[in-house]
């Protein structure tokens, strides 16, 4: 394990902000020339990147480097040298990424194929024993970055916006490497998109009263929503409920079912409002990432409420190139290949191999068989390979890719459902209230694998999934939900979870409640006098502090 991760710098050590404050007044100093601050802003950035996850630093300079090298190169290039540069961003990109994030999973899966085990170098392959950063090729061994995901999204869109001139490439590598590496959103997003940032990077500092006073709200906002929402809900029932679900009642494990969502919700999104509030401290503004998902009236709402920056970026490089509404194209049958290849790998026998396959050439041949019905039948599959993809890109888990399959399910049905029924066109508030009750509940039941899947301790970060544990830990919640709900002691369960299902109506009242009441009382706090905003502020830190007595959980998305 490497140091960082044991003694985490994240935005809740008190090490951050002190980094923080040599950050404001670096770029203070910087404030007029905007090269010598974007500068400066990238070795902090690196910095920071550093205290996160050691080493690993020289990954994100050697990203940051190729895709620089290789934007240029595309500019200067067209036809198919164009084509072949943005080939080789992406091989590039990807195949760090399939290193460092799917090594341990495709050895697995290829050693009883080979006949090889990768815990010890095999003669034939040569000796693996002074591989990446002082590691081994070893399966226990191979680190993940933290961030790597998040990170290598952001340089593949760029080489793409390039390759497509949506984009002018970035002429100095110190800014390219700024907007890679921008620390307040450089390890858990939301991912940024060339177009929106890189333009600002040539703007003098500014900040208003008014955002100073913003920004302060959403760096406060977050701190509230982790430590007093997401850390109390993990600590007190959802760590407990899945780490044995057969050993907690049905209606428990709904608790911690539901507490989940609202855990998941709290922290993901309290780490974003802390990224943009600390950005907008700096001069910059990054992408809103939520818009009060479980308000969402059907699941195609939800995912544009929902992790935006990365629903936007599997729309735009991998939905619509596919051929979206429009059919198949070539790019379909290449991820369809790629998703393939891994679904195959994740297997666990060549029994569920077979059936896959077989899956497949069914399919096919359905489309060929009937053409009338081809353009539909390839607009769900690109739908349904998307979030595959998307399930997938959380790690290499049966359970995500399950997650990611009936999300895509869940779109597919409502498309299907909107064309037959009226429902859409339907005002009255109870059609809306039925509506997001459906959704909520579709979505939080997918989770029951989303979290099996997932890593809760600092030291399980850059572990790799144990896959039949998370397949099974899955199944017993869902075996405790159907046969072992209306055994519960309904009266006493309540009881003795008052205080989480208390901060659980309370924590859904607030995201429930009108987008004008919270636009109300955000603008209030931005323009309040200096004095009720620094009042406020320690009173907010104090209040976290008594919170965090019982140790601090590791911000969800770190993990991928």
């Amino acid at each position: 394990m490497i140091e960082s991760l044991s003694q985490p710098f994240t935005f809740l050590n008190a090490s951050f902000w002190a980094f923080m404050l040599v950050v404001l007044a670096g770029l203070a100093a910087t404030e007029k020339r905007v090269r010598m601050r974007n500068a400066y802003l990238f070795l902090a950035s690196l910095f920071f990147y550093w205290k996160t996850s050691g080493a690993f630093v020289a990954i994100l300079i050697f990203s940051t480097l190729s895709d620089w090298w290789i934007g240029g190169r595309m500019d200067r290039s067209e036809g198919g040298q164009r084509k072949r540069w943005l080939t080789a961003s992406l091989i590039i990109n990807l195949s760090v990424l399939l290193y460092f994030k799917y090594a341990y999973f495709i050895a697995d899966a290829l050693q009883p194929l080979l006949g090889v085990h990768w815990s010890q170098p095999h003669a034939a392959l040569g000796q693996w024993a002074n591989a990446h950063l002082g590691t081994t090729f070893r399966v226990d061994q191979i680190l993940l970055p933290v961030g790597i995901s998040f990170y290598t999204f952001q340089t593949m869109s760029y080489a793409i916006d390039v390759y497509r001139k949506e984009v002018e490439p970035v002429r100095s590598v110190l800014d390219f490497g700024f907007f890679v590496s921008f620390f307040p959103q450089l390890v858990a997003g939301p991912i940024v998109r060339a177009k929106s940032f890189i333009p600002q990077l040539h703007q003098p500092y500014r900040l208003s009263r008014v955002e100073f006073g913003t920004g302060l709200f959403w760096i406060l906002n977050g701190l509230i929503k982790k430590i007093w929402l997401a850390d109390y809900l993990a600590v007190n029932v959802v760590d407990r409920v899945f780490a044995n679900p057969g050993s907690y009642s049905g209606f428990e494990n709904l608790i911690g079912l539901y507490a989940y969502s609202l855990q998941v919700y709290a922290d993901f999104s309290g780490y974003t409002d802390m990224a943009i509030g600390i950005a907008l401290l700096m001069g910059f503004n990054l992408p809103v990432n939520f818009r009060s998902p479980y308000k969402a009236r059907n699941v195609g709402e939800f995912w544009k409420r929902w992790h935006i920056s990365l629903s936007n970026w599997l729309k735009d490089y991998l939905y619509i190139p596919m051929g979206g509404n429009r059919g198949a194209s070539w790019f379909t049958f290449i991820s369809g290949s790629f998703l393939l290849s891994f679904v195959l790998l994740l297997a666990p026998n060549t029994g569920v191999r077979l059936i896959v396959l077989s899956g497949v050439c069914l399919a096919g041949a359905a489309m060929y068989a009937f053409p009338a019905l081809r353009k539909r039948f390839s607009t769900n599959v690109n739908l349904m390979m998307t979030m595959l993809l998307g399930g997938l890109w959380h790690g290499a888990s049966w359970n995500f890719v399950l997650w990611g399959g009936l999300n895509g399910l869940g779109l597919i049905v409502y498309k299907g459902w909107r064309k037959i029924s009226p429902w859409g066109s339907y005002t009255r508030w109870w059609h809306h209230a039925v509506g997001i009750f459906l959704t909520f509940h579709f979505i939080t039941m997918t989770r029951i694998w989303f979290r099996s899947g997932s890593h809760v301790t600092w030291d399980a970060l850059d572990t790799p999934h144990d896959i039949w544990t998370e397949w099974f830990t899955a199944n017993a919640m869902i075996e405790q939900l159907l046969f072992g709900f209306w055994s519960s002691p309904f009266g006493a369960i309540v009881s003795g979870y008052g205080p989480v299902l208390g901060l659980m109506a309370a924590g859904m009242a607030i995201h429930c409640l009108p987008e004008r009441i919270k636009v109300g009382y955000r603008t209030a706090f931005a323009n309040a006098p200096l004095w009720v905003q620094l009042g406020t502020t320690f009173a907010t830190i104090g209040l976290a502090y008594a919170g965090m007595s019982s140790g601090v959980q590791p911000f969800i998305y770190f993990q991928f």
